[in-house]
Formats: structure tokens, sequence, C-alpha cells
């Protein structure tokens, strides 16, 4: 949306979030390190042609043939069809329940805004909850469990945030009640795959190091009100159940009949064009996307970088050049980053050496999302916040 060239193009964005959300964050404002408006930008500030270009309502229907997309409104009761040229599909995915009973009903998860802002209100109720008179030992030390299912960055990186929420306020604010929190992060493999095994193990290490934080390798095999059952039978009591494993397809994509991948993504070639629809005019990037000749992980840099090849290669298309003049997508990965707790980090960089931990990487991490962040003004904030935290603490208000 930033890159396009909107001289050439009317740019209309169908959308029931108004606003773009910097994720790598989004795990920072369930304890309250971020406030929620510190990493969300308005998606209007992009500034579009016409008033109109921007549409808050959800896509249901395509049909590629006549080049037409039905949308419903997010706000009363609208449905209409919308005319397109070219149509970009990004739609991101879902977290996968695999089917597991009661995930849906009874576990948090961590795509949105509202997702956040629930984990954040849950953690704080739990705390609240545990001090009134008639609660027992037992039902403080189950309030006071939060269990992580899903050890790649998202469950890891929440993890550490709680941890050092646990650490550094929960000391001052619950002092009492300190010693009977528990954090237990269940993973059936190995955490964070796709990070060389020096930086897992250093992770593990130092998840071992920690009181009342465990790592537990099992599955889950039913989630209710206030347990996890794993795959030996044992039911752990908990307050609350972060779920963090895998993606799944959103509604949109489940209805469209094109080639997909195993995981249910839309198959696109090495121009990200949807396979299946011959014009070569529909695209598909990011979670919802599967390059069929090279595969790439669903990461934020993936997408971000398939954004900016899209508004290039369409800038081609607008000025009469065939797809076998536009250079297939490709990526140069720059590393990947994942903040382990306790002003610690973990830097896998495409470079020799580039396998770092500690405060440094701790600092790097912090530096490397800040100049991503969508706009200045997000770019002032998060500072401002992480100075305030620092200095005052997080902030417990429920809302």
């Amino acid at each position: 949306m930033k890159n396009v060239d909107k001289k050439k193009f009317d740019v209309v964005v169908v959308s029931p979030r108004n606003h773009f959300l910097f994720t790598p964050l989004l795990n920072s404002t369930t304890v309250g390190t971020l406030e929620f408006r510190s990493i969300i930008e308005p998606v209007r500030n992009i500034r579009f042609r016409e008033d109109s270009h921007f549409q808050l309502a959800r896509a249901t229907k395509l049909d590629a043939d006549k080049n037409t997309l039905t949308c419903s409104s997010d706000v009363g009761d609208h449905s209409y069809e919308l005319k397109y040229d070219f149509l970009v599909i990004g739609v991101g995915a879902l977290s996968n329940t695999f089917g597991i009973p009661g995930v849906s009903e009874h576990a948090y998860f961590l795509k949105e805004i509202a997702d956040a802002r629930a984990v954040r209100n849950r953690i704080i109720t739990n705390f609240e909850e545990s001090l009134y008179p008639d609660i027992t030992q037992d039902e403080q030390k189950r309030l006071l469990h939060f269990v992580i299912v899903g050890g790649g960055p998202t469950g890891v990186e929440f993890g550490a945030e709680l941890y050092d929420f646990i650490t550094e306020d929960v000391t001052r604010l619950f002092s009492q009640e300190k010693n009977l929190v528990r954090v237990t992060l269940i993973e059936a493999n190995e955490i964070l795959p796709s990070f060389d095994r020096k930086l897992r193990t250093f992770a593990e290490r130092k998840f071992k190091q920690r009181k009342n934080y465990e790592v537990l390798k099992s599955r889950v095999v039913e989630v209710g009100r206030d347990y996890v059952k794993v795959e030996d039978g044992t039911k752990l009591p908990c307050g609350m159940v972060l779920w963090s494993t895998g993606l799944a397809p959103r509604s949109f994509i489940d209805s469209l009949a094109y080639p997909k991948s195993k995981s249910k993504q839309l198959i696109v070639n090495s121009h990200l064009q949807v396979k299946g629809i011959s014009k070569g005019n529909v695209f598909a990037i990011g979670d919802c996307s599967y390059i069929e000749a090279n595969p790439l992980p669903c990461t934020g840099q993936v997408a971000e970088r398939e954004g900016r090849y899209l508004a290039k290669a369409l800038e081609s298309h607008a000025d009469g050049e065939t797809g076998h003049n536009i250079k297939p997508f490709s990526l140069s990965s720059l590393g990947m980053l994942a903040y382990i707790g306790e002003y610690d980090a973990l830097a896998d960089l495409p470079f020799k050496g580039g396998k770092l931990t500690g405060f440094k990487t701790w600092f790097l991490w912090r530096s490397a999302y800040l100049t991503r962040l969508g706009s200045w003004r997000l770019r002032m904030q998060v500072p401002f916040d992480w100075t305030r935290t620092f200095l005052f603490g997080r902030d417990t208000s429920k809302f």
C-alpha cells in the first residue's frame, strides 16, 4: 500500500481492520510494557486518492472470470461487489487449533490488538481474584499458573514478557503472591525450531535456570476452563492458556477453489500469482500464500518483502511489460530475532559470527524493530513507552 504508485493505480483496500498492526511487538502489550496504540497505525494515514478507496469490510467471494470481488460490510448490513484489474490477497491466517477439544472455547490467542487486550485483562484479573479472602491456596496456585502452548517465536516471546512482568512488577505489586506464580511452556518438539541449534540450547538453558518457569515437552490433548490435559493424561490446573501453535486459513481462503498447500495456503508461482487463475492478475502474499518453487516461512519479514516486490511488479504491469519480463520474487533473509526475557535476546543473522545472544543482542532486537515500525509517530511513541516502563513499571490498569 505504501509503495504502489497511486498516480498509476486506484488502490482500493478492503479490510475489517482499519489499522496496521506491528505484530512483532504485540507480545509487549499483553503485560503493559507497551501500550496498544503504540504499535498500530491507521490505514487512512497512508492517504488514498478518494475517501471511498478504503472499505471497512471483508471479502466473502471471488469471481476471477468476471474480475469481481464480493464484500460484506463490517459496519451495518451492506453487501456489494467491487471490480478490479489486479487483486492482491493478503488476509493472513488464524491460529490452528488442530481440532483439539476446548481450545476455541477456553484458550487465548495472540493475533490482534483485541487478543492482547483480552490476555492483559485475564492476567490482571487472575492476580486480583487470587487475593479474595475465600480463595484457597490451591485455587491461588491455579489462578497464578499460566500455560503457553507452542514454542515458536510468539510463545517464547510472550513467555519472556510475562516472566519480566513477574520478576519486575509482580514482586513490587503482589509481593505475597510472587512465589505462587508459575509459567509452563508446552512444546511437543523443540522450541524456536527455525533458529540455530546453538541459540536454541542457550534459550533452553536460560529457561531451566528460572524459578517457577518450566518447559514441558508434550502434546496437549484437551483444554478446559481451568486446566490443560497433556498426552500422558496429566491435567495441569491453570488460570490461563495462551495458544500459539501453527496457522489455519481464514474463511475467505477456505472458500476459494484454487490449488492449496498442505497447510491450506493458496499456491502461488515465483511472481506471486495465484495458481489456477490463467489471467495472472490475482496475487497472494503473506501467511495465506505458499510459493510452490521456493517455500518460505510465515514471517513478517517475508510478507513485507513480498509487498515491496509486488508494488514494483504492478508498476511494470502498468507500463505494459509482460510477466516474462518481470524478475521472479527472491528473498535474501535479513536474519531472525527473538526476545527470551531478562534483557536477553537471540539473533540468527545470515553471516559468519551472526549467532548472537545476551544484552547487546537485546539492544539490537529493540533497535531493529524500532526502525521497522510503520511511521515516525510510532517510532517516537514506542521508545517513550519503553522508558516509562523502565522508570515507573508496567501499567496494570484493567479496562
